[in-house]
């Protein structure tokens, strides 16, 4: 499995890849567009995928996608 986050830190926008900072600097809606990509790669690649975002107030949504069935 592969984690993405988005959040806000030290105030400017930061994605995560397995907890570990890979791009900063952004607006929110690039870090969303950032790890939204990097996460379809990785399901592409058959990875399951867990991305978090941080929204403005601070709340977090999760979503969870990808991953190859086995039979």
């Amino acid at each position: 499995m592969v984690q993405y986050a988005v959040t806000l830190k030290d105030g400017d926008w930061t994605v995560f890849k397995d907890g570990e900072a890979i791009e900063r600097g952004l607006t929110r809606s690039g870090a969303i567009q950032l790890a939204k990509d990097l996460a379809f790669e990785a399901e592409e690649n058959g990875d399951t995928v867990e991305l978090l975002i941080q929204g403005y107030y601070g709340d977090l949504s999760r979503r969870l996608t990808g991953g190859v069935e086995e039979d």
